[in-house]
């Protein structure tokens, strides 16, 4: 794998850094054609979604919410309980997918506005779960409330896509890396709620702040107009490259090979992350353990804003060979560290997962335009989400009801060996269809 690198690397030539730097530069000459009322229109765009993506976040949040909502709904099954957030998973995938389309007809604010209600309204309906049915849960916190995080999700990323063609990277870290970041907010914060005033009065708490917060950031949100978008200029404007419907892009090797790479480099995460506080009892962690949530919640801000940003700088191939060797290396590592290496090693996985997460929506826009984003994305978002269901399954099978997760993170490593095989068929598919391109 690390040979596999060393090559990728070394095959930037002297003509390609010259022309590296030569589309700097043109970059830069573009941006100073903008006017200046666009640039601040993208930027205040840009916090907008900041903000909607940073309550959104809440769906990482579930390990924070089950003790306490299972106590709370007549000492609940703890496991029944911890079911919500692949409900939730699920549904944010779905809410992606329909909300992108829905968002490619109708326009990003409708849509965003009414996913921002639908979060919000599913946040608020979890405070009326009683213990007769505990079950409900399921549909107010995991499915309502998943689907509305997937629809404010896609119509925030896809409009900046268009917005910051010139900083695709950057501007989408910049947004997810919010998504990422407000576990290390709210998850403390529902910790000192919860025992204060009860898990009702938190869930109320929580749906009318994100009323308040993402209903008007949402009324702010909005796609570039047709004139924006026609004065660009260079190889970075969208006018010059083909924009793909969401059939078109179906018929692709390309789409596959992303979906498959994005579905094989998150073994690890999702393997990791639910049983994280019990395998950091298990590795002498101690106090420490404590510690696990918020370091996921910063790592994984950190990656999808580092590495989103850093694309833009060494390009996407490469940032996706990283986020796998990372994987790979923090699989290996975490089947024997203990104390705080095994925090190093959560932070690891956590830190490629972030970048992870953040890099595969410009991804979709690199290869496939970013006029049909919404449902393209959608669609690509469909390994994420078979990603977190399948590879969990995997692992409990392969526990067989003991705690040993060594062979877990072995199938982890492994499954990340195909994400760089698909990876490298992909780049090897993009230099063909540039080829076709310039010849047609």
């Amino acid at each position: 794998m690390i040979f596999l690198l060393y090559i990728n690397i070394h095959q930037c030539t002297n003509i390609q850094i010259i022309s590296i730097l030569q589309l700097f530069i043109q970059k830069e000459k573009i941006m100073s054609e903008i006017e200046p009322s666009m640039q601040k229109k993208r930027y205040i765009i840009l916090i907008a979604g900041v903000i909607i993506q940073f309550c959104a976040g809440i769906i990482y949040m579930w390990s924070v919410f089950n003790g306490p909502v299972a106590e709370y709904l007549g000492n609940w099954d703890t496991s029944a309980a911890k079911l919500t957030a692949s409900f939730m998973l699920v549904a944010f995938v779905a809410g992606i997918l329909i909300g992108g389309r829905i968002m490619d007809k109708i326009g990003p604010r409708t849509t965003c506005l009414s996913g921002a209600l639908i979060m919000s309204v599913g946040i608020l309906a979890s405070s009326l779960v009683t213990s007769s049915f505990p079950e409900l849960i399921y549909v107010t916190y995991g499915l309502i409330g998943g689907f509305g995080v997937g629809v404010v999700y896609t119509c925030t990323v896809s409009p900046i896509q268009k917005w910051f063609y010139d900083r695709k990277g950057f501007a989408t870290g910049v947004m997810v890396g919010a998504f990422g970041f407000s576990l290390v907010i709210f998850g403390p914060l529902a910790e000192a709620l919860l025992p204060a005033i009860g898990v009702p009065s938190t869930f109320q708490l929580f749906g009318i702040a994100f009323l308040i917060l993402c209903i008007p950031a949402s009324l702010i949100i909005a796609s570039p107009t047709a004139e924006y978008i026609n004065n660009l200029r260079g190889p970075m404007a969208p006018s010059k490259q083909k924009q793909y419907t969401t059939g078109e892009m179906l018929k692709t090797k390309s789409f596959y090979l992303i979906t498959f790479s994005l579905f094989f480099v998150l073994a690890a995460f999702f393997i990791m992350n639910p049983a994280v506080k019990e395998l950091g009892n298990q590795r002498n962690l101690g106090d420490l353990v404590s510690l696990c949530v918020p370091l996921i919640g910063i790592c994984s801000a950190s990656g999808r804003l580092f590495i989103t940003w850093v694309s833009d700088k060494i390009g996407r191939m490469m940032s996706l060979f990283f986020i796998s060797g990372m994987t790979i290396l923090g699989s290996v590592c975490i089947t024997f560290a203990e104390g705080v290496f095994f925090l190093i090693c959560i932070a690891i996985i956590t830190f490629a997962f972030g970048g992870a997460a953040g890099i595969y929506a410009t991804v979709t826009s690199d290869h496939f335009g970013a006029q049909n984003m919404g449902s393209n994305y959608g669609f690509v978002m469909l390994g994420f989400g078979a990603s977190a269901l399948i590879f969990p399954f995997i692992s409990n099978i392969l526990l067989d009801g003991g705690t040993d997760y060594t062979m877990s993170f072995v199938l982890a490593a492994v499954a990340c060996v195909f994400a760089i095989i698909c990876v490298l068929l992909l780049r090897t598919q993009k230099a063909k269809d540039n080829a076709m391109t310039e010849t047609a």
